[in-house]
């Protein structure tokens, strides 16, 4: 070949080198469809940096007006649909995702620079339907490697008061992933509705990504359980449905409870109000009734909440302490009058 031929050549390789470089980073659209798992998160190429948790092409953060507590653990929240597709608004239920989709939560403590990640859970919409997936931090937090049968760590954290905590830390496995999301045997999402991404042009903004169909303009919205402003009761209500009705519904793991929390029940006792226990145990802790109005230490539901034991603790998973923000929150709802 002519040095002119050789030189054309160079300069061609330059400017694909360069194009190359301005093209976002795409996810691994068949490691999320495929079956199997891969080995490692950086496998799936969510993130363009996967220490900074950086997103990737389509790949668009989110967070939850009030989310589900986790042993006081920060979540990073995004959510991936591949291109050319899109989910389906719904104002109720979860959002219809296509085939190829992904929700992906990290769990750490700290934030900003700070954070530090212990594991990532994926949710991986394939044709069969949702799997859900574990996949825990290397300790220079440059990887995740999958753990499908779950794992215990150490961990020491600060908590909102400034007390000091040291827990073991339950990363689950895949079959405890599907009995939290399980709803009428399928794998659904949970925190990924209308009225949990309502603020902050969430909704908005998935729709200018090029996510989500639309975002009605009268778009449900939940409250946010730690705001005061916000009446008692709504914000009561919100915190037992994102912690408790995705058991505690008709379709749930816990179906035959009859103690249903979902945020539009409305029937006194399937909320709990004076109802008796459907079967007698040591979960009652000697009490008779789910919430007993006016009595919060009289109330199954705060003394199962306040319990770290395993065989009375609710919810069953996901914490190694008790959120005593949050039993605060249902102890003044309980002991308040009923809202008109």
């Amino acid at each position: 070949m002519t040095r002119a031929g050789l030189a054309l050549l160079a300069l061609c390789a330059a400017a694909f080198s360069v194009a190359a470089a301005r093209q976002p980073a795409r996810v691994n659209d068949a490691a999320i469809t495929a079956d199997g798992y891969p080995a490692k998160l950086s496998d799936y190429g969510f993130f363009t940096d996967l220490t900074r948790r950086a997103p990737a092409a389509r790949v668009v953060g989110y967070d939850l007006e009030t989310p589900l507590f986790s042993d006081y653990t920060t979540k990073q929240r995004f959510i991936y649909v591949p291109a050319g597709a899109q989910a389906k608004y719904d104002a109720k239920a979860a959002f219809d995702f296509p085939v190829g989709s992904a929700l992906i939560k990290t769990f750490g403590y700290g934030t900003g620079a700070a954070f530090k990640p212990i594991e990532t859970r994926l949710l991986l919409r394939r044709a069969s339907g949702w799997v859900a997936i574990p996949y825990v931090w290397n300790a220079d937090g440059t990887d995740a490697l999958l753990r499908r049968a779950g794992t215990r760590l150490p961990v020491a954290f600060t908590d909102p008061s400034g007390r000091a905590r040291q827990i073991s830390y339950a990363v689950p496995n895949a079959n405890q992933c599907k009995d939290c999301h399980a709803l009428s045997g399928q794998i659904t999402p949970i925190g990924a509705k209308a009225r949990y991404l309502n603020h902050a042009g969430q909704l908005e903004t998935l729709v200018r990504a090029g996510l989500l169909d639309r975002a009605p303009a009268n778009a449900p919205r939940v409250a946010r359980w730690d705001d005061p402003r916000a009446p008692l009761d709504a914000r009561a209500r919100a915190y037992l449905e994102i912690n408790c009705a995705h058991c505690h519904n008709p379709a749930g793991a816990a179906s035959n409870s009859g103690l249903f929390l979902e945020l539009d029940r409305t029937d006194p006792v399937a909320l709990g109000i004076g109802k008796r226990p459907v079967a007698a145990g040591r979960g009652s802790g000697g009490r008779d009734f789910a919430i007993a109005p006016g009595n919060p230490d009289g109330s199954i539901l705060i003394y199962r909440l306040r319990s770290t034991d395993p065989g009375i603790a609710m919810p069953e998973l996901g914490r190694a302490t008790a959120h005593d923000e949050g039993i605060a929150l249902l102890s003044e709802w309980i002991e308040s009058p009923p809202a008109d």
